[in-house]
């Protein structure tokens, strides 16, 4: 049969072709009852939605076709049923202010069928999904077999087998394996489907492009420009001196357009050298009294160059007791305040820090972000906590005095890309500060790393800079291509959780 097609086409349903569809319908829908829709429910829904009916056309016959509405979803019951969803089959429900893309209506007639007709079809309806920035594509798939083993399985077992392949279900499978997931069994769906014993599937398919819209003017960027400071340790004789040299790179990054700069952990440290005379963790309280008015010129830093900035950390001061903290100070003038939640053995040993209590995400305007200090990084549960919230980018600053406590965070960053889907940068300071004690010298190599997956780099390293060098790196990363990996990818880390074996959730400290 195949050496018989001339030509395959995809067209828009007109009303000339309705005693062809009439005809077709009948033909594949032996076992329904009322298998075709009337001349004039074809008509009404042309009229509506003319983009959303669709044929396929072999040798210009009729061998298939696609129905659809839009609907605002959220006023239907999850548990709806086809009269319901069709307006009692009025299509009145169809509005072009919804949603979510419906479908109504799918066949390929009987001697076509295994010549992935259908999919054309499915995969039309995700483009105009996409285009019209509509949620999702949702349907009631019918499961035509579940009559033979109605007195066997429940509709939830027997949907569990065709999943695991111990049933031939085509209609199912053939949904499934077009990234259609099941949602939930609808009871009484389809009025007269006995073969279905009037159950069907709600299937779904989530647009990742969707956007919400916004009443406000805004720009939602997709492809995000990282700027990264390797920041070399040096004497300076004050604060001043301290920002000056932060303005210099923040100039620099910004001159490049990026989106965010990121400062390494501690990077304000060589101002503990004025109180080197005094103990170690007296002289870290001491340096913990610039931190307001850092994070107060990194601010105005951030609104003059237009660009978001991930201060890196720096003691703070809280209720008497030493933290190590950050702030992303946002373009927009706004500041949020990230804490590094394990603090390392020295630090609690030598300068009798504690460790935070809060994680959370923030949201900016190119994305979600998380933050880590350092040796947070290698606790993989904080970094899937942070995904879970919908995380793009995990910035981690760090300090690492030796090459093997940089292969530790560096190791740990990449692995959180993977498992995560979402991009990582870090950066760390070089240098030495001999005048600080505590602080004697540093490694780093600061990186963007990406998941390892066709449309990223095989080695999941987007770029680096020179190990042990003063420099900045600039770097482009594309959030779209994370959506696209967590619906297509070779492998989807957090869609394949067994989250009926295992759960991760924060618990909020008494």
């Amino acid at each position: 049969m195949i050496r018989d097609i001339e030509n395959i086409e995809l067209k828009y349903l007109k009303m000339s072709d309705y005693e062809e569809l009439k005809t077709a319908m009948i033909e594949s829908y032996v076992n329904v009852p009322d298998p075709y829709w009337e001349k004039n429910d074809i008509k009404a829904l042309i009229k509506k939605f003319p983009e959303g009916q669709v044929v396929i056309k072999i040798n210009n016959q009729l061998a298939g076709c696609a129905l659809s509405i839009i609907v605002d979803y959220d006023q239907f019951d999850p548990t709806h049923t086809y009269k319901e969803i069709t307006g009692d089959y009025s299509f009145d429900t169809h509005t072009n202010d919804g949603d979510v893309l419906y479908g109504i209506d799918v066949f390929i007639k009987p001697e076509y069928r295994g010549l992935r007709l259908g999919r054309r079809m499915y995969d039309y309806r995700k483009e105009l999904c996409e285009r019209l920035n509509l949620r999702a594509i949702v349907f009631g798939g019918r499961i035509p077999n579940y009559y033979k083993y109605a007195d066997q399985y429940t509709p939830k077992e027997y949907i569990e087998r065709v999943k695991r392949k111990e049933i031939h279900e085509s209609v199912l499978n053939f949904q499934i394996s077009n990234d259609f997931h099941p949602m939930q069994v609808l009871k009484g769906y389809l009025e007269g489907d006995e073969a279905s014993n009037e159950y069907a599937v709600l299937l779904r398919w989530d647009n990742i492009y969707y956007e919400k819209p916004v009443k406000k003017a805004a720009t939602k960027k997709t492809v995000v420009r990282l700027g990264l400071i390797q920041w070399q340790m040096r004497p300076y004789k004050n604060l001043d001196e301290v920002m000056n040299q932060a303005e210099y790179f923040i100039d620099a990054v910004s001159g490049y357009r990026s989106d965010f700069a990121l400062f390494p952990e501690f990077f304000n440290a060589p101002l503990m050298a004025e109180n080197n005379h005094l103990p170690e963790a007296q002289a870290i309280r001491e340096l913990a009294k610039h931190t307001d008015e850092v994070i107060r010129r990194f601010s105005e830093l951030a609104i003059s160059y237009n660009i978001n900035i991930i201060t890196g950390s720096m003691p703070e001061m809280k209720d008497d007791l030493l933290y190590n903290v950050g702030y992303l100070c946002k373009r927009d003038g706004t500041t949020e305040r990230y804490e590094k939640l394990h603090v390392t053995p020295d630090e609690e040993k030598v300068w009798g820090m504690q460790g935070g209590n809060e994680l959370r995400t923030f949201d900016t305007d190119c994305g979600r972000v998380g933050v880590l200090i350092c040796y947070d990084s290698e606790f993989p549960e904080l970094s899937r906590l942070l995904a879970d919230e919908g995380m793009d980018i995990l910035f981690v600053p760090f300090l690492t005095d030796t090459q093997n406590g940089y292969s530790r965070v560096r190791n740990c960053a990449r692995a959180r890309a993977i498992e995560n889907e979402c991009y990582v940068a870090i950066a760390g300071s070089v240098g030495n500060l001999p005048k600080v004690e505590n602080m004697d010298i540093q490694y780093a190599q600061s990186t963007v790393f990406t998941p390892c997956d066709f449309a990223f780099p095989s080695n999941g390293i987007k770029a680096e800079t020179t190990p042990n060098t003063e420099m900045i790196l600039i770097a482009d990363v594309d959030i779209s291509l994370l959506r696209e990996l967590n619906q297509f990818g070779s492998v989807k880390n957090l869609r394949d959780r067994r989250k009926d074996l295992f759960t991760l959730k924060k618990r909020k400290k008494s």
